[in-house]
């Protein structure tokens, strides 16, 4: 058995996340099968584990870099920083679901674990870590979701969050105990929803966010007991206690049970309700984004987003925002986004489309797969328009934040084919990579993992990709071209640290070829020519060159006529890759 935290420190919060996930992994398809509201799109479990899984990992990257080992003056080793504080874990669970958060659900529970890290990370080094602060934790992650939403609805995720946070406040004991009542209350909180909210007891179904949040509450006491206290509910059984729950009044609106399972025509559950499907007079588009803004700008853009649609939840803070709204005009949902600061990770999902999540939730036909797709991963919005001109599904990592496989797993889903070539283009995302490749041939897809460890041999690969001829011969020709590809990057130190070519100091201008620091300088066009110069030596036919928003404005002029002047046959191309981390990318065909 792992190690149970007797506190509730760091130790435990990488605990609690990393149950959670695991206990929505067992539940997702559970969970998925009874989501009716607000929109019967079956996917609210697998927006909270992807939600989840982003939560995880940036908890993992936290222990990860205080784990790494240094060493001293003496030429000991020594562990680094040692384990991170519990500000330094809640923070970082906070932030990753915030940027991972998927779907209504999704967002309101990063809300709830932000709500949560307000209490526990605020008196740094020196925060409390008893059962008082996890009650404080609880009912500070209530109160703040629910803020959260614009129009809080009773029967959902909501109602559940502040049953926990009643329950545990009536708790006495150490974490264990308020964990378990917090637990007791949003459960029975649950298996009441159907009386709260009438679409649910017309589906014979309890409310599926707040479904999933049971799930992460009894992770939370096994976190702190080592055991669950329930291994989870089977579908029939959340049915029987529905039916049970929901009395007279269940019966007065189609008693619940007398309705096909939940996931067969849960569609048509939602007649009449304000969120309804969009041939019901529902929303048509789903619209969530990350915004970079101010307070005062957010205010205003809730106020607009509010008149636009519905089901709209703004949740984040110091900055940075994840916006979930439904609206039939998505353009105006984003551009409303724009102009209150700087909304990137825009995704749009359209209700009617009878995709990977909708197909025939309202009796529409599914959608015909197409043959062959690519799906990769890019490091700025110039590339991942460069890619998408050139047929891919992309999948935006920015500086600092990976995707994580499930956003991978989606990107197959969403590009909807039968075969599916899968480009990484970061040698950091390898195994990601690879279990999203996993995930996805379980559902049926053909999947190639290309081994791409740059944007610029993806290019190369998407190059020469020809849906038309054999699959084998396909990913066969992509990676040949990948791998006759050697890439390279120009990017600013941060700190001062040892590399390959010696000592660098923090605004050091490096160069890296193959992943290794091979040049220091301390000019942008000077450090670029000499990676460039060391990567012609072993010959080349075409330089490729994308440009990052912060590198000077002359430099791709520079370049190329260094290029042209030195080296008579060999090309060069030029893109602009927006911000995409490093100043410049270089690849040599």
């Amino acid at each position: 058995m792992p190690q149970v935290p007797q506190t509730l420190d760091a130790l435990a919060v990488r605990t609690w996340c990393g149950l959670a996930l695991e206990a929505l992994g067992r539940a997702r398809e559970e969970i998925d099968a009874i989501n009716v509201y607000p929109v019967a799109d079956g996917d609210t479990g697998t927006n909270l584990y992807l939600t989840v899984e982003s939560a995880t990992a940036a908890v993992e990257a936290v222990f990860a870099g205080h784990e790494t080992v240094a060493e001293t003056g003496d030429g000991r080793a020594s562990a680094g920083e040692g384990r991170p504080t519990l500000a330094d874990a809640v923070r970082a669970m906070a932030h990753g679901a915030l940027i991972g958060a998927r779907g209504n659900s999704g967002t309101i529970l990063a809300q709830l674990l932000r709500g949560m890290a307000l209490v526990l990370a605020a008196g740094g080094e020196s925060a409390r870590t008893d059962d008082e602060a996890l009650r404080l934790a609880l009912r500070q992650a209530a109160d703040s979701a629910r803020d959260a939403v614009a129009h809080p609805v009773e029967g959902t995720v909501l109602t559940v969050a502040s049953a926990a946070a009643e329950a545990a406040g009536g708790a006495e004991g150490d974490c264990g105990t308020v964990a378990r009542a917090a637990y007791e209350g949003a459960r029975a909180a649950l298996v009441a929803t159907p009386r709260q909210l009438s679409v649910l007891a017309r589906a014979g179904v309890v409310d599926a966010g707040g479904r999933g949040l049971v799930a992460v509450l009894a992770a939370l006491v096994e976190t702190f007991t080592g055991e669950s206290p329930r291994a989870g509910w089977a579908l029939g059984e959340v049915r029987t206690r529905v039916a049970v729950a929901a009395g007279p009044e269940t019966e007065a609106t189609g008693a619940a049970g007398a309705r096909p399972a939940p996931g067969v025509d849960a569609g048509s559950a939602d007649a009449g309700c304000a969120d309804d499907r969009p041939d019901d007079g529902g929303r048509a588009f789903e619209v969530i984004y990350l915004l970079e803004a101010e307070d005062t700008a957010v205010t205003r853009l809730r106020d607009r987003l509010d008149r636009l649609g519905d089901s709209l939840v703004v949740v984040g803070g110091d900055g940075l925002w994840n916006v979930h709204v439904h609206v039939d005009d998505a353009g105006a949902a984003v551009e409303a986004g724009v102009e209150a600061g700087r909304p990137h990770r825009i995704r749009i999902t359209h209700f009617g489309l009878g995709d990977a999540h909708t197909a025939g939730a309202a009796g529409l036909p599914p959608r015909e797969r197409a043959q062959r797709a690519v799906v990769a991963v890019v490091p700025g919005e110039g590339l991942a328009g460069l890619y998408a001109e050139a047929g891919a599904t992309t999948v935006l990592a920015r500086p600092g934040e990976p995707p994580a496989s499930g956003e991978l797993v989606d990107a197959v889903r969403r590009a909807h084919a039968r075969e599916v070539v899968l480009l990484p283009n970061d040698a950091d995302l390898r195994h990601t990579a690879a279990a999203a490749a996993e995930q996805a041939r379980t559902e049926g897809v053909r999947v190639a993992l290309i081994p791409t460890r740059s944007a610029v041999q993806g290019i190369a690969a998407l190059a020469v990709h020809e849906p038309g001829r054999r699959f084998d011969e396909d990913v066969v020709a992509m990676t040949s071209a990948a791998g006759a590809t050697r890439y390279a990057e120009v990017a600013v130190a941060e700190r001062q640290s040892w590399t390959m070519a010696g000592i660098c100091q923090a605004g050091d201008v490096l160069g890296l070829i193959e992943g290794d620091v091979a040049v220091i300088g301390a000019d942008v066009a000077a450090t670029a020519e000499a990676v460039i110069d060391r990567m012609l030596a072993a010959g080349g036919e075409m330089v490729t060159l994308v440009l990052g928003d912060e590198a000077p404005g002359a430099i791709a002029a520079r370049l190329e006529s260094r290029v042209r002047e030195t080296y008579l046959a060999v090309d060069t191309v030029v893109y602009r890759g927006g911000r995409q981390g490093a100043l410049l990318l270089i690849g040599v065909e």
